[in-house]
């Protein structure tokens, strides 16, 4: 919301949240072998979940920046960028480089793709596309981290190895590229503990929560501005299964909780990569790949 003279209101949301239930809506593509993806965009970055066959082929062709791709278990593919190639298999994350790259599904399933919004093609297509068709002022925009050591490759990291060093009950994993930052939950067995729940908001940037396994109930709070007629009410929005996508504005304030049986799994991503978090010792577990910019 911008006041008389054009400039952007604090304290108060520019736009409602997306809820994206991919088990329950349309793609917005399907391919002729029956792969489907779902597209859902932020401001500066980009979800695309896909249901891809065996033999399955995603690629891009001059790409202008890095990209992330995650393999849930079960999920197995060839990736080429660079002259390199590597067989990734279920339960890793993969940072692509810049340039032409090639994904060859190998064992079929879930697919997750994390773009900036320099794909314009994917944004484009994005179910929630006209959400940021004013170009999201009131989030600061990605500016390039420092180019990666050892320049631009394929880096490869595999989940089953990694713990996480978050002495909390959440278990934090973090990575950063360039451009993107996600935070890879080790999966959850117990539910969240409803009296030591988080919530809290951003001030100018976007949270996507991606979730790929179980149920999730998101609850929302939209801050009042002096005008009431723009109050929005609190959302609690359950999602029964997965994959979805939860897309979040700055200054709304959110807290997530699984809800059912059994394991859920959820990854936070946001563009750029967050400050806070890269500045706590060891917590990006591929900070050595990947500087910080330089600290006035």
């Amino acid at each position: 919301m911008r006041g008389k003279n054009g400039e952007i209101a604090t304290g108060v949301a520019m736009r409602k949240a997306t809820h994206a239930r991919h088990y329950a809506q349309d793609p917005q593509i399907t391919d002729s072998d029956g792969s489907r993806h779902w597209i859902t965009r932020a401001a500066n970055f980009l979800t695309v979940v896909s249901d891809a066959k065996k033999g399955a082929v995603l690629e891009r062709h001059g790409h202008p920046d890095e990209y992330m791709l995650l393999l849930p278990p079960g999920t197995g593919a060839t990736i080429e960028a660079k002259g390199e190639t590597i067989d990734a298999k279920g339960d890793s994350l993969t940072i692509l480089p810049p340039g032409d790259s090639r994904i060859v599904v190998t064992s079929p399933g879930t697919v997750a793709r994390i773009f900036s919004s320099k794909a314009a093609d994917l944004a484009a297509k994005a179910v929630n596309a006209a959400t940021y068709a004013d170009g999201a002022p009131e989030v600061t925009p990605i500016v390039p981290w420092p180019d990666p050591v050892g320049g631009y490759k394929i880096r490869h990291y595999d989940l089953t190895g990694i713990a996480s060093p978050d002495p909390s009950p959440l278990k934090m994993r973090l990575f950063r590229s360039t451009n993107l930052m996600v935070n890879v939950f080790e999966r959850w067995t117990k539910r969240r503990d409803e009296s030591k729940l988080s919530p809290h908001s951003h001030e100018d940037f976007e949270q996507i929560s991606l979730g790929l396994q179980g149920g999730f109930e998101h609850h929302l709070r939209y801050p009042w501005g002096s005008n009431k007629g723009s109050w929005q009410a609190d959302e609690h929005e359950r999602y029964d299964q997965s994959p979805s996508v939860l897309v979040i504005p700055p200054r709304v304030i959110h807290t997530s909780q699984d809800v059912g049986e059994g394991t859920t799994w959820l990854i936070d991503v946001f563009g750029p990569p967050r400050m806070d978090f890269s500045s706590r010792p060891g917590f990006v577990l591929n900070a050595a790949d990947y500087p910080m910019p330089a600290q006035s």
